[in-house]
């Protein structure tokens, strides 16, 4: 099993001047200890049931790129960008910008999109959820054209592309990865079933994983999909990071359910004293895992 770090709170001793040393640092400690993922928010506001929207928030695509450039290992994505965010042409050239800089690290977390303020906020078009579902279908679509060698025109319901050129093309063999983000049974399950190379769910338990597990093996099966080839992760939200054995005993339940990652949140005024500290004890053993 690997270690990932999920970047969230900017709201550092010192901000806005001691980000970006946070942020490296934070960085370089994951990658030297071990850790496989580094991911970060992809918000215009901080979420109000973390903090406040008053709160700093970088733009996560130009932060990934800062951190391409210090890191040399890791595995970059945002976890995960909102389909309405940005125009899936221009969200396929962003990624494949990173993952040629990167040397073929990027991947694409994209999900349905939820936090209403932010967009309203930025006058940023929000539709109705089920909108957004279908949205975010063909965006995951048109990426994939774009990726592939068919340049030619996308016709769908709400994106309509003359030319899907993508030049240069991604590093990643054959592609960037695309992790679709999020817990919701019947809509976003069923499209990591359909779609995902990474699956990516936030449970409240060991048993409640294994449920939304179970869920996506029966959309495979729907759809004649082998599971194997969606890789599991999660997001250690209800982990209790302040004892790493107790971590690493709740990983090994996970890796049963042939999770392949987990992901912590670097929640500290020290983000980068905490990942050195954490990574470099849990890492190694859930390598052994």
């Amino acid at each position: 099993m690997q270690l990932g770090v999920h970047f969230i709170d900017f709201t550092l001793p010192g901000e806005p001047d001691t980000l970006a040393r946070a942020l490296s640092d934070t960085a370089r400690a994951a990658e030297s200890a071990g850790c496989s993922k580094f991911t970060v928010m992809d918000h215009w506001f901080q979420m109000e049931f973390f903090g406040s929207a008053q709160d700093p928030m970088l733009e996560g695509y130009t932060l990934l790129g800062y951190l391409a450039g210090l890191t040399d290992t890791m595995e970059l994505a945002t976890l995960v960008t909102g389909v309405t965010y940005r125009h899936p042409g221009l969200l396929a050239k962003i990624v494949t910008t990173l993952d040629v800089l990167s040397q073929g690290r990027a991947q694409l977390g994209i999900g349905a999109a939820w936090y209403e303020r932010e967009h309203f906020g930025l006058g940023v078009p929000y539709p109705p959820i089920a909108e957004r579902f279908e949205r975010l279908e063909e965006a995951i679509q048109i990426v994939l054209q774009m990726w592939s060698d068919n340049d030619g025109p996308f016709n769908g319901s709400y994106y309509q592309l003359a030319e899907t050129i993508c030049r240069p093309r991604p590093v990643s063999i054959p592609r960037p990865r695309i992790m679709i983000g999020g817990n919701g049974e019947n809509k976003t399950l069923h499209l990591v079933a359909k779609y995902a190379d990474v699956s990516n769910i936030i449970p409240s338990s060991v048993d409640e994983a294994r449920h939304k597990f179970e869920v996506i093996e029966r959309h495979c099966a729907d759809l004649s999909r082998d599971p194997d080839e969606i890789e599991r992760t999660v997001l250690a939200s209800f982990f209790d990071v302040s004892d790493k054995d107790a971590f690493i005993a709740t990983c090994e339940q996970l890796a049963a359910l042939n999770v392949r990652l987990v992901e912590i949140r670097a929640m500290s005024d020290h983000p980068a004293q905490f990942v050195d500290e954490f990574a470099n004890y849990v890492a190694p053993r859930l390598a052994q895992i």
